[in-house]
């Protein structure tokens, strides 16, 4: 049976414009709408940056999720836009039977948020300003998902995911691939396959179906008119070299890989039986470096663990110096009903947590910032989405990196244009249109 979803939307058209994003995306996962609130199985309000007024018509109905949600404890509360990005962290404090908050430049990994194990840690996005994207309604159709598995076997004692989605599934390739030829028929470019663990794929077909997830990848990629492929999320320890090859062979398959970290101790690894330690995931990563030079490697990390010393956190800041990723979704420990971890000694502070989540912010986005400054000069392929949400004037879209992109020039929604780089931040480049590559026909 089909999970249902509700959403409430507060305040402006952007507002309700993003909502229908969530819907189209949660759609195309095989979420059906709920006509009631108390009938879903997600539970999700986008806010606005409410008035006094309108906070308390917020809170009503957020005491509703909460009266639900100690219903039925496997209800997924979720708060979006720019209310909870307003007050990020306090969300938790003040109603910490929410288990996930975004901002409105997030909406696009709710689909994350729902296919990772990083969903049961709250937490709210740090980086990338705008939508993203979601399918809506054929509003973006050169965009899609391809979710390729459900359910998760992995055991991390702060998650959720295998208890309500059940034990991993792998769809079945050739209805995949069928799939995704539809999806280039009705002309989507690029495609993101999705999965709680994308990279063990297959491992539970029959024998006369299995294949990897790198050869999906390959026929995915042997599809005419998909120009861009993307996966999320990965697992560090299923992280094989014939994924990594893969990403420097096939030429649709992008050059960014998730790859999450959680900590960057072993001890607190092992706590959270994520089942690598530290040393394992940095051979990954060089791996990547290895056969990608240029990759964007982004990360999921939770800080204020049970049991995190401040040594424990130091290590954390030492790995993001390291690695210097491209960007990181960060997120402060907060126990979730019936996981190992909620009941585990050593529970941290509140305002332990969030000092340290600031001291982790201020590590990535610096070092996110120096990665980026290796675009300016660089003549990027991007894949035109839209209006630039900061200045009408300018277009927006995003490379193969991951990156979004502001610049100047004409150019239609769909299209995949040459632009020339001229500054970059942590989050966001700019530049100037250099010529047109291949016109959405």
């Amino acid at each position: 049976m089909a999970q249902k979803f509700h959403v409430t939307t507060f305040g402006c058209q952007m507002n309700v414009h993003d909502s229908e994003r969530m819907r189209g995306m949660l759609a195309s996962l095989g979420y059906e709408e709920a006509a009631e609130r108390g009938e879903a199985d997600l539970i999700l309000f986008n806010t606005c940056s409410i008035r006094e007024s309108a906070d308390s018509r917020f809170i009503a109905h957020l005491g509703e999720a909460k009266r639900l949600k100690s219903e039925d404890p496997e209800r997924v509360v979720g708060v979006g836009g720019c209310w909870a990005q307003s007050v990020k962290e306090e969300v938790f404090e003040r109603f910490p039977f929410v288990d996930v908050a975004f901002g409105p430049g997030q909406i696009h990994k709710l689909a994350e948020f729902l296919n990772s194990d990083s969903l049961s840690a709250q937490g709210y996005f740090e980086f990338e300003e705008f939508s993203g994207h979601l399918p809506t309604r054929r509003e973006r159709e050169f965009q899609g998902w391809l979710q390729i598995s459900q359910g998760c076997n992995c055991v991390c004692s702060y998650c959720i995911v295998p208890s309500t989605r059940g034990r991993e599934v792998s769809r079945d390739p050739e209805e995949l691939l069928l799939e995704a030829q539809n999806l280039a028929a009705d002309g989507v470019r690029e495609v993101t396959l999705l999965g709680q663990n994308v990279n063990s794929y297959g491992r539970d077909l029959p024998l006369e179906k299995r294949i990897s997830f790198s050869e999906l990848l390959r026929r995915v990629d042997a599809i005419e008119g998909i120009d861009r492929i993307r996966y999320t999320s990965p697992h560090p320890k299923d992280m094989k070299e014939d994924v990594i090859r893969a990403h420097a062979e096939l030429p649709a398959l992008c050059e960014q890989i998730h790859l999450p970290l959680q900590s960057g101790s072993s001890a607190v690894l092992k706590r959270m039986r994520r089942t690598y330690n530290r040393s394992r995931y940095m051979d990954r990563v060089a791996l990547i470096r290895e056969h990608v030079p240029d990759c964007a490697i982004t990360t999921d990390i939770i800080v204020g663990f049970p049991g995190e010393s401040e040594r424990d956190f130091e290590e954390t800041l030492e790995v993001a110096e390291e690695v210097g990723y491209d960007g990181a979704f960060t997120f402060i420990f907060s126990p979730r009903r019936e996981t190992e971890a909620a009941t585990m000694e050593g529970q941290l502070p509140h305002p332990l947590k969030v000092e340290r989540l600031e001291r982790l912010v201020e590590v990535v986005q610096r070092r996110a910032s120096e990665r980026a400054q290796r675009f300016i000069g660089r003549t990027m392929e991007v894949l035109v989405e839209g209006t630039s949400r900061t200045d009408e004037t300018k277009l927006r879209g995003r490379t193969r990196h991951g990156k979004a992109v502001n610049f100047d020039g004409v150019a239609s929604a769909g299209d995949l244009v040459d632009v020339e780089i001229e500054s970059a931040t942590s989050q966001t480049l700019s530049g100037v249109l250099a010529r047109p590559l291949t016109p959405l026909l």
